[in-house]
C-alpha cells in the first residue's frame, strides 16, 4: 500500500481559486477523513488525488513518485462513489469482477479475488443476485468490493453512505470501520460531512473552508483542542456556543467578564499583557452543568428538546446576539420553558479565542 504527500496543491476553475495552498501527508495504513461545509473543495480534493481533476499548481506523490500527469487508471486507486453505479443487469459476482476482466486478469485471478472481498464484506451468499435484489447497504458493499478486487495503493470514498437512511448508514459505518480493521496496512482517504463518520472513523481528519486546511489532527484533539473558532464551531453537535467577553484576570487561569453579564473562569494561561483584552468564550454544549451558584451564564429557557438520554435547552443571550445558548444536560428534564435557568462550566472546558484563534497552547 502506500503514502501520499500533497506539497502546495491548488485547483483554479478559469479565475475562480478552489483550492490553493494544500500541503498534506498521509502515511501508509491511515485513515485519512476530509470534513467541511459544502463547497469547501473537499470532493475536489479527493478528485484530484483520483485524477479525475487536474490539478492546477503543486505536486501530488504516491509512494515518492509524482502523479500529477499520471492517468487515473495507472495511479493505483480505487474510488467508492456516492451512488452505487452498480450494472443492473450484472449479478454481484460479475459487478465486482468486471475491472479485472477489462484488465485481462485470469479467470482463476478473477475467482479468486471476487471471493475473497465477498468474505470480507460478508457478501458470499449474494454473489449470484441482482443488484434490484439488493438493499442500500449490501449495495453499497459491492461498490466497496469493486474497488477492493482491484487492490488498489489507496481507496477513496466521496460519502459512500450518504444515499442510506439512518439505520444502513450506521450498519455500513460500522462494517466500513471493521473493514479498515481487517486490512490495516490499507490507506484510506474518506470525504463525508457527517460529523459522526468522521468522530469514529479517522485516524485523523483535515478540515477544509474557504479554499484551505484550517486544521489536521485525531477526531479528539480537533474536538478537545480547536486551533480556531471556525474548527471549535464545525467539530461537534450542537456546536459550541460563543461568548464575548474581555479578560479581567490573568495567570496559571484566566476570568473573563462576559458581555452578557458575570465572568467565567477558564484553566488557558494568559499573561499580564493579555488584560483587558477582547475574547470570545467557547463552551460546548455537553460541558455546560445546571448550576444555581457559580453559574456563568442564566437565561430564560426559550424551548426544549427531551432526547431521553439528554436534553436540549436553548436560551436567548442578553447581549442581542442572534445565535441562542445550547446547553446539552444530562437526563430527562421537563417544565423547564420559561423558567430561569443557570449554568456553570468546569475551568479546564472552557476555551477562549481572540481574533478567531485559540489561546489555548497547542
Amino acid at each position: 500500500m502506500a503514502d501520499l504527500n500533497l506539497e502546495n496543491m491548488g485547483k483554479k476553475y478559469g479565475p475562480v481559486e478552489v483550492l490553493r495552498n494544500i500541503n498534506l501527508e498521509i502515511e501508509q495504513g491511515e485513515l485519512v477523513v476530509f470534513v467541511g461545509p459544502s463547497g469547501c473543495g473537499k470532493s475536489t480534493l479527493l478528485r484530484m488525488i483520483a485524477g479525475l481533476e487536474r490539478i492546477s499548481s503543486g505536486e501530488l506523490k504516491i509512494e515518492g513518485q509524482l502523479m500529477n500527469d499520471v492517468p487515473p487508471a495507472q495511479r493505483g486507486i480505487a474510488m467508492v462513489f456516492q451512488s452505487y453505479a452498480l450494472y443492473p443487469h450484472m449479478t454481484v459476482r460479475e459487478n465486482m469482477a468486471f475491472s479485472l476482466r477489462i484488465a485481462r486478469k485470469s479467470k482463476a485471478e478473477i475467482t479468486e479475488a471476487v471471493e475473497n472481498a465477498a468474505r470480507i464484506l460478508q457478501l458470499d451468499d449474494y454473489l449470484d443476485r441482482l443488484p434490484k435484489a439488493l438493499s442500500g447497504g449490501q449495495r453499497q458493499r459491492v461498490a466497496i468490493g469493486r474497488a477492493i478486487v482491484r487492490n488498489p495503493k489507496v481507496f477513496l470514498f466521496d460519502e459512500p453512505l450518504s444515499n442510506l437512511d439512518a439505520a444502513l448508514r450506521v450498519a455500513t459505518r460500522i462494517e466500513i470501520a471493521q473493514l479498515k480493521q481487517d486490512m490495516p496496512d490499507v490507506t484510506m482517504i474518506y470525504v463525508t460531512h457527517d460529523q459522526v463518520e468522521a468522530m469514529t472513523l479517522a485516524s485523523r481528519i483535515v478540515v477544509l473552508h474557504g479554499g484551505g486546511i484550517e486544521q489536521v489532527g485525531p477526531p479528539l484533539d480537533l474536538y478537545e483542542r480547536p486551533a480556531n473558532e471556525f474548527v471549535a464551531r464545525f467539530i461537534g453537535s450542537p456546536a459550541m456556543n460563543i461568548l464575548p467577553g474581555k479578560i479581567s484576570a490573568t495567570g496559571e487561569n484566566t476570568t473573563v467578564e462576559l458581555a452578557a453579564g458575570g465572568s467565567v473562569v477558564s484553566s488557558i494561561p494568559t499573561a499580564s499583557s493579555e488584560l483587558g483584552r477582547q475574547v470570545n468564550v467557547g463552551i460546548r454544549p455537553e460541558d455546560f452543568v445546571a448550576a444555581q451558584d457559580d453559574s456563568v451564564f442564566g437565561s430564560i429557557v426559550e424551548f426544549s428538546e427531551a432526547l431521553g438520554e439528554v436534553t436540549l435547552l436553548y436560551f436567548q443571550q442578553r447581549t442581542g446576539e442572534p445565535e441562542k445558548v445550547i446547553a446539552k444536560l444530562s437526563g430527562i428534564r421537563v417544565g423547564l420553558r420559561g423558567s430561569t435557568v443557570g449554568l456553570a462550566a468546569d475551568a479546564s472546558k472552557v476555551h477562549l479565542f481572540a481574533d478567531g484563534v485559540s489561546l489555548r497552547p497547542q
